[in-house]
């Protein structure tokens, strides 16, 4: 017999699950964030069950919490290389990494077309780049704070170095992670 660990594989989506998670006080039910995240329920709950055997929610008699630590230094460390940045042509859509809030304020752009995630009725026009699940443009324009969270993981996907070292102080503060409660390098 031979083992399959397709089903306990961590997936772009879980990211996008564990972050909305980060802006909630203990976890909401399964309908709720379904609703938040336009997915189905069974979409949040497999994710949150891959998420615990991938150690970022604790197991249910700790009230499922997240693990802080684990996400950022997996965001930190890690999620360039397991879930790289997929650009694109030109296409309409909404501003992410580099372009969008909170980095847009500290990066300067230069002419080339900013990324975005497509969607129809985005703002911007810029270069494709594929978000971590297809319902992230409509979930990140109903919730301001997710919406910077996604962008500042993009930004880490795919950043420069600078961009990349200003996402992660800004995920350590909208995380509320301390550099005491990170896992030596």
């Amino acid at each position: 017999m031979t083992l399959d660990y397709t089903d306990d594989m961590l997936r772009p989506l879980d990211i996008v699950v564990l972050l909305k998670l980060a802006l909630k006080d203990g976890r909401p039910p399964y309908l709720q964030l379904a609703n938040e995240l336009h997915l189905y329920p069974s979409e949040v709950y497999n994710s949150i069950k891959r998420s615990r055997a991938s150690h970022f929610i604790q197991r249910p008699e700790l009230e499922d919490r997240l693990n802080r630590s684990a996400l950022l230094e997996f965001l930190l460390h890690g999620i360039r290389y397991a879930f790289p940045a997929e650009k694109g042509t030109l296409t309409r859509g909404v501003p992410t990494g580099y372009a969008a809030p909170p980095l847009k304020q500290s990066i300067a752009v230069g002419g080339d077309p900013p990324p975005v995630w497509p969607y129809a009725d985005g703002p911007v026009r810029g270069y494709s780049f594929a978000p971590l699940h297809k319902n992230v443009p409509q979930a990140a324009l109903e919730d301001a704070k997710f919406y910077e969270l996604l962008t500042l993981v993009d930004a880490l996907r795919d950043g420069r170095a600078r961009e990349r070292e200003l996402a992660g102080h800004e995920l350590k503060k909208r995380l509320e992670v301390s550099s005491d409660d990170l896992p030596e390098s």
